[in-house]
């Protein structure tokens, strides 16, 4: 009898786990074959059949779902990153710098002018940076769909009131748009972008309407200079090397951490750090925010939206009044 237990025990688990992955191949075929959406549903029926047939030791059916597993896995493994693709107009030109002692140079910087998502004016850009003059770091978090899901964007001051961000998202093409069920089926590949704050935040508080916050960081510039360099680093590997972007791993948080991980190997993992929209509060508990300001009057005071037009010159000073800066603490 304990023996049976056991055996229907293990068909039940093993039932489970061939149905979870069959409905996974289920799902990236219909994001990466949408043209043959037969193809999903034969998957998913054939992975019902045989969960249903195993126990019964139906085998040729079992058999038959292991060889389409077998073809799925053979497919999924061929699938490549490119840079060469009919990209959409936002994400058409890959950002890359070099650095000369303390000059750096960063190529495709992107300053669109946004009257809407479909509606700008293209303009990249050539900018150099003195790195002596690097002033600090700043976190903006863009809300959307309530309070756990954010987009993050880090930026660079630098002493002539210029900021230099960088936003890390998908590269899509020409006909895609977001999903982020998507993401998780290599459907774009990763995007390191770079760009003047008036572009990427002036698009998402003054045409997106989203809830954009403004956090500035306590951070050293030893640390504020390697991890701007890092994002250098990533985004000339990425030109040369394309990657697939990821809604769980491989995404604008994530690819934050393993950079700052790199220069603090005793970064802990977070669950705050995968609900992107709560990267503050853990930053804030690192020490990496005002220390001086309890967290929720810091949340308070971080909403920009509304404070500037993305047209006005002066947009990037304008959004931080009133916003707490650590280095006021030390003096600075």
């Amino acid at each position: 009898m304990l023996t049976r237990v056991a055996l229907w025990i293990g068909f039940c688990v093993a039932g489970l786990a061939m149905l979870g992955v069959g409905v996974w191949g289920a799902m990236a075929l219909s994001f990466r074959v949408p043209q043959l959406p037969f193809l999903a549903w034969a998957l998913g029926l054939l992975a019902f059949a045989a969960t249903v047939c195993l126990p019964l030791r139906r085998w040729r059916v079992v058999g038959l779902y292991g060889a389409a597993l077998i073809a799925l896995f053979v497919w999924w493994g061929m699938m490549t990153p490119s840079n060469d693709r009919v990209w959409a107009a936002d994400v058409a030109r890959a950002a890359t710098g070099t650095l000369d002692g303390d000059r750096l140079e960063v190529r495709n910087v992107r300053n669109f002018a946004w009257r809407s998502d479909i509606d700008f004016d293209v303009r990249w850009e050539t900018r150099t940076y003195d790195l002596r003059t690097l002033t600090g770091v700043d976190l903006f978090m863009s809300y959307w769909a309530g309070e756990s899901i954010a987009h993050s964007i880090l930026s660079f001051g630098f002493a002539d009131g210029r900021h230099l961000a960088f936003s890390i998202e998908i590269r899509k093409e020409q006909h895609e748009a977001y999903s982020a069920l998507a993401g998780f089926f290599r459907t774009y590949e990763l995007s390191f972008i770079a760009a003047d704050e008036r572009d990427v935040v002036g698009v998402r508080t003054n045409v997106r309407d989203e809830d954009v916050r403004l956090y500035k960081m306590r951070m050293p510039p030893d640390k504020a200079r390697a991890l701007l360099l890092a994002y250098i680093a990533e985004a000339n590997d990425l030109a040369v090397h394309p990657r697939f972007y990821n809604s769980l791993t491989t995404n604008c948080t994530t690819q934050i951490y393993r950079m700052a991980r790199a220069l603090q190997p005793d970064l802990p993992l977070d669950y705050r750090l995968l609900l992107a929209g709560y990267v503050p509060d853990y930053v804030y508990d690192r020490g990496g925010l005002d220390s001086r300001v309890p967290f929720e009057k810091l949340r308070d005071r971080a909403h920009i939206k509304g404070r500037a037009v993305s047209t006005d010159p002066d947009f990037s000073r304008l959004i931080r009044v009133g916003v707490p800066d650590p280095k006021a603490s030390a003096g600075g």
